[in-house]
């Protein structure tokens, strides 16, 4: 129970929270079946973006820009140096905020509905708290209750000890599955710098930007 009071009681999360049962306490007393669709779309949007994101931003090729460096380091170069540091392992406030207040926004301009474009938060934020917490799960001394469970945790912890170059999902596989970034452990070799991120070598896979 410790570790989810911890977990809960993260700034970032807890201010999710509470955005979160705001939220949904004024969705549902605006609540219909029309409501429903958004949610699942808020849940399919942050599906993706998990792994996009993961993948083809924060395991960028170190910038050159010493501003835009920083900020990688800190939403995830540094996760890899130091996987089990509670402050590096949840996402920024200031990172994921902006993110789904454009969103929702779009989806408002598109729906001209706020109940529709909050259905649509609510679906990121939740979506999002159950990335955290499986993150968390993963780097903390928990074993989860279902196979499931094990199985994500020690995907993860595979992307971090064995190789950065796989294994990008947290919350689910089928993008790695879909894209081919999901490997049996065993042919897939061990990475040098999957607890260094800015150092690039000739044996990893890295997605460039010249900044």
């Amino acid at each position: 129970m410790k570790k989810v009071y911890t977990f809960c009681l993260h700034p970032d999360v807890l201010i999710m929270i509470v955005v979160l049962a705001t939220s949904m306490i004024y969705l549902s007393s605006h609540l219909t079946l029309q409501h429903f669709p958004f949610v699942l779309i808020g849940f399919f949007i942050f599906s993706v973006s998990e792994y996009t994101t993961h993948r083809f931003l924060f395991h960028l090729k170190a910038p050159k820009n010493q501003i835009f460096l920083k900020f990688l380091k800190r939403l995830h170069y540094d996760h890899h140096k130091d996987p089990n540091d509670l402050h590096l392992m949840f996402l920024p406030i200031w990172y994921t905020g902006p993110q789904f207040l454009f969103i929702t926004y779009v989806i408002f301009l598109i729906t001209n509905q706020i109940g529709s474009s909050l259905a649509v938060g609510v679906g990121l934020m939740s979506m999002l708290l159950f990335y955290e917490w499986k993150h968390y799960i993963a780097h903390q001394p928990i074993v989860p209750k279902t196979n499931f469970g094990k199985w994500l945790k020690k995907t993860h912890l595979l992307h971090h000890y064995k190789n950065e170059n796989y294994w990008y999902g947290v919350t689910n596989p089928f993008v790695d599955m879909i894209l081919g970034t999901f490997k049996d452990e065993k042919a897939v070799t061990k990475s040098k710098t999957a607890k260094n991120l800015e150092v690039q070598d000739s044996t990893r896979k890295t997605n460039s930007l010249d900044v």
